[in-house]
């Protein structure tokens, strides 16, 4: 059997203490506890990238929570399998007691660190799927509100019918109309569309 670690995140109105005191409960030495202070504007986790470079293969690692390893479920699924899968270390969350990646291993291997991981990635799907349909749905109504998304589009000068119109004829190339407008020749052209296209509408 490998070594013994654990793992938390200190946040604002956590007792620190009663947090290491449950961790030396489980056995694990004071030297191999770490834990990181983390506040909203402060997420770097300094203790945890010591932890993993001292962590391995058959090493047991506590965590008090499966929020420990990260702020989103993509975050917390690139860090089980980090521990699971690379670094090959079982894992205890100690808030969701059925959460043991020893259980079965000798019969089943890595059937329950697999099953969490499969967990993590429905859940993840699922938290970019409800994310994007909402973001779908603000945009619609924005737009029935009549709000623009965008860069403004950028406005012509007075004179733009008179370049147009000389362009159309032939004095002038579309480069120099565009330089004349101060815009791309990909600003100039989409102008002329719209001007052709509400033509076609007047008519």
């Amino acid at each position: 059997m490998g070594r013994m670690y654990a793992y938390s995140r200190i946040t604002p109105g956590d007792r620190e203490e009663e947090i290491r005191s449950v961790m030396r409960e489980m056995q694990v030495a004071d030297g191999n506890i770490y834990a990181d202070h983390v506040t909203k504007k402060h997420r770097a986790l300094p203790e945890y990238g010591k932890l993993l470079k001292k962590l391995e293969k058959g090493d047991l690692l506590y965590i008090s929570g499966l929020s420990c390893l990260g702020d989103s479920y993509a975050e917390v699924k690139e860090q089980w399998r980090l521990l699971t899968r690379e670094k090959k270390v079982d894992v205890i969350v100690l808030d969701m007691p059925t959460v043991d990646t020893r259980k079965g291993k000798a019969q089943y291997g890595l059937l329950v660190a697999d099953l969490v991981y499969s967990l993590l990635d429905y859940i993840t799907e699922n938290d970019n799927n409800v994310r994007k349909s909402r973001q779908r749905e603000g945009i619609a109504q924005a737009k029935q509100m009549g709000i623009k998304f965008g860069r403004p589009p950028k406005p012509m000068p007075d004179n733009f019918f008179h370049i147009y119109n000389r362009w159309v004829s032939r004095e002038i190339t579309a480069a120099e109309a565009a330089k004349l407008c101060k815009v791309s020749r990909t600003v100039f052209y989409r102008k002329v569309k719209e001007v052709r296209g509400s033509m076609k509408d007047d008519g």
